[in-house]
């Protein structure tokens, strides 16, 4: 949930992505309609957004889940990193949001790779779960509410395979995690999930200074 990566000067940012961004025109336009979104602040910085889709491409991904979908951009990104037979499931508790994003990916050519699971992420997850999917994932991106990212980040583990990615977004919530006056529970969240990731002997762990953050694991 950052547009751009907070430690850059606005003539860095434009640097950054004219030599850096290679989205397609639909892409291109989703982001550039969503600076003028009352919400917009919502999206992934499209540096992020490539950089996971490269990520997800590397490790021969052909699975994906996120968690938290706005209107799609980012989920663009997996799809087009992906084979022609993958799937990304998208999980998001708006029908209003997901309904533009499913316009956008329609546009894109991308609506076929992409299946779309609107209500509680956490049920979506645990759904997923018990329709014996565990241990068959490639890739999994959190953005959604903050005060349930341990319970996204256990169940996506499960889900994972060995050698699988889980990025949760937004793990400097633009400086406010070493605020000591900061005490809201979204703040609270994030640091305890810090913790956490960090700790994990389960995963390979590294924390990301793009975007407002990213915290990135491997399962092992």
């Amino acid at each position: 949930m950052s547009r751009e990566t907070g430690s850059l000067s606005p003539d860095m940012q434009s640097w950054l992505h004219e030599h850096s961004l290679r989205e397609t025109e639909v892409q291109r336009a989703l982001r550039l309609e969503m600076a003028s979104h009352p919400e917009g602040g919502m999206q992934t910085s499209p540096e992020q957004v490539q950089f996971m889709g490269q990520l997800f491409a590397g490790i021969g991904g052909r699975r994906a889940i996120e968690v938290g979908v706005f209107t799609g951009y980012s989920a663009l990104a997996i799809a087009h990193a992906m084979p022609a037979d993958g799937e990304l499931i998208a999980c998001d508790v708006s029908e209003e949001f997901m309904a533009i994003a499913r316009s956008w990916w329609e546009k894109d050519g991308m609506s076929d790779r992409i299946t779309s699971r609107v209500g509680p992420a956490a049920e979506s997850l645990q759904a997923l779960l018990d329709e014996g999917q565990a241990g068959t994932f490639d890739f999994m991106y959190v953005d959604a509410d903050k005060e349930s990212s341990p319970i996204y980040y256990e169940l996506g583990l499960q889900l994972l395979r060995s050698g699988g990615f889980i990025g949760i977004d937004n793990m400097f919530l633009g400086g406010k995690v070493v605020d000591p006056s900061a005490t809201e529970s979204n703040v609270m969240a994030t640091r305890a999930i810090a913790r956490t990731m960090h700790d994990d002997q389960r995963v390979l762990y590294s924390l990301l200074p793009v975007g407002d953050g990213l915290g990135l694991a491997m399962k092992r």
